[in-house]
């Protein structure tokens, strides 16, 4: 199989990760419940990990780092950690179901949200942010890379927006964490949600958010913390402030992995292999009859993401022939993004997306290249 379905979620993992994931499983306790060998194996690949994610993400401590699930968890934890009835908060139709759903359900509930606009190649306007800032607006919340364009946001401006002022910034880096460079301090960042199982390498069922010193979160669960167990109410130190109950111990341990693996191969090297594949591909397609492509393409800095159609057929249709046919690996539909789909025109048909890891070939983009040309020739 030729897998291109990488912003779903990264089937090749470094050898590493595998590895780790199966020492933890055959040695590790349950960190923070006891002092035996095994508990305090855990708690120590635990804290190496939100270590090595502090340093990748610039956080001012390890302590800022907290697990999760996937980026769907952090989302909902900062989200409805942060908002309350009264307050105004704004975001752009670049948005994935993980940061408009739980808005949505914010704002059956006093909050009150602006949603910025995208044009047909998936933009938004920077200077919107400007004209919708309110008295009341607590908070800004984007994405740093569309799921389905690979369109970048420049997150440092919208940062610098945000401190001027005084908002909280939210970063979705769901398709841009382990990839992109980023300094949640340098771009102020004042909460940033990621997802392991990504471009972070790492294993599904993990995740993390990082919150700013000085920025409190009501948690999302509360229940065992292994710590101040006769407090009523959940500890509010972090990161056990929003860790409740027990940490995925052998995922943590395969992130872990991932992130010392990335450090040691570079993002810039991984990002720019990427980039190349994308390019590569890209050139080739837009040039094929009857395929169009969807996003802005004018920079060379952008998602390694490439969605399409070919003339009017069903999306899910196309991705099948391209599975069963010629053993390519595609994600077709709506992506979760509802808001762009509309922007983009593409709601009823949906779109094949494309989307490369650095573990993908030259060979295998022109074997995809060919396929297509194939595909749209048909009638």
């Amino acid at each position: 199989m030729i897998y291109f379905d990488n912003a779903a979620t990264t089937m090749q993992k470094p050898a590493c990760v595998v590895q780790a994931v199966t020492q933890a499983m055959c040695s590790l306790g349950n960190s923070g419940r006891g002092v035996h060998g095994g508990a305090l194996s855990a708690s120590r690949i635990i804290y190496d990990t939100r270590a090595a994610l502090a340093e990748l993400f610039g956080a001012e401590s390890p302590e800022r780092i907290a697990f999760t699930a996937n980026s769907t968890q952090a989302l909902n934890t900062a989200i409805k950690g942060l908002l309350k009835p009264g307050d105004h908060v704004i975001t752009t139709a670049l948005e994935h179901n993980s940061v408009l759903r739980p808005l949505y359900e914010l704002e059956n509930h006093g909050v009150e949200l602006t949603i910025l606009p995208a044009d047909a190649r998936g933009n938004i306007r920077y200077e919107d942010f400007e004209k919708e800032i309110r008295p009341d607006t607590k908070a800004i919340v984007t994405t740093h890379g569309s799921n389905l364009t690979g369109n970048l946001l420049d997150i440092q401006k919208i940062g610098s927006i945000a401190r001027q002022h005084g908002l909280i910034y939210i970063v979705d880096a769901s398709q841009t964490a382990g990839v992109f460079d980023i300094d949640v301090q340098q771009m102020h960042i004042d909460i940033l949600c990621f997802t392991g199982h990504k471009g972070l390498l790492g294993p599904q069922g993990t995740g993390g958010i990082y919150v700013r010193e000085g920025v409190a979160l009501r948690p999302l669960l509360s229940g065992g913390s292994g710590v101040q167990t006769y407090l009523r109410s959940h500890p509010p130190q972090m990161p056990t402030a929003l860790e409740a109950g027990t940490l995925n111990g052998h995922g943590i341990a395969g992130l872990g992995a991932a992130v010392r693996y990335l450090q040691k191969t570079g993002l810039p090297a991984i990002r720019a292999k990427e980039q190349e594949l994308m390019w590569a591909f890209y050139t080739q397609v837009r040039e094929i009859p009857g395929i169009t492509v969807y996003g802005d393409f004018s920079s060379r800095n952008r998602c390694a993401i490439v969605s399409l159609n070919i003339r009017d057929y069903d999306s899910g249709a196309v991705s099948d022939a391209l599975s069963a046919e010629y053993g390519i690996a595609t994600r077709p539909g709506a992506h979760c993004a509802p808001l762009m789909h509309k922007a983009l025109g593409t709601v009823e048909q949906g779109a094949v997306r494309f989307s490369f890891s650095h573990y993908n070939t030259i060979e295998e983009i022109e074997i995809a290249v060919s396929a297509l040309r194939e595909l749209s020739q048909e009638e």
